[in-house]
C-alpha cells in the first residue's frame, strides 16, 4: 500500500511503514509543511496514497468532494506517540485491507475503529 503522512503524524510512523514494505512519504520530505489541506488531499488522490492524519478537516473535504477519493485514516487518539499510532495503524491494515484499497474514511480511537466507504456507508467494529 502507499501512504502520505500529514504533519501531525510522526516521520517515525513513515519509517515503520517502510520497514513493512509499504511506500510511504511524509509532507516534510516534500518540503510541504505549510501545504493547504485541499492540496494534500489532491496529492493523495493523484498518487493513490492513503492519507494519514489527525486533522478532522479532511473528513469534511472528502464529504464535500464528488471525485475519486483516496482512503483517509484519521487518528483521534489521546496518545499520538509513534508507538501508539503504529499499533493502531497495524490494526487497521490487518483488519480492513479491502476498504483501504477501495476508498474509505477511517476514524481510529483507543479501542475503536470506525470506517465509512465512499459513498458513505457507516461501519463499526
Amino acid at each position: 500500500m502507499t501512504f502520505l503522512a500529514d504533519m501531525g503524524i510522526s516521520p517515525l510512523t513513515v519509517d515503520w511503514l517502510e520497514r513493512r514494505g509499504h511506500d510511504a512519504v511524509h509532507l516534510l520530505e516534500r518540503g510541504a509543511a505549510q501545504a493547504q489541506d485541499s492540496d494534500i488531499l489532491q496529492w493523495a488522490r493523484e498518487e493513490e496514497r492513503i492519507l494519514l492524519t489527525h486533522d478532522l478537516d479532511f473528513t469534511e473535504l472528502v464529504a464535500a468532494s464528488q471525485g475519486d477519493l483516496p482512503s483517509v485514516i484519521v487518528f483521534r487518539l489521546r496518545d499520538m506517540r509513534p508507538d501508539s499510532v503504529n499499533e493502531h495503524l497495524d490494526r487497521v491494515l490487518t483488519r480492513h485491507p479491502q476498504p483501504l484499497e477501495e476508498g474509505a474514511i477511517f476514524s481510529v480511537q483507543e479501542g475503536r475503529i470506525r470506517w465509512r466507504s465512499v459513498p458513505f456507508e457507516d461501519r463499526s467494529n
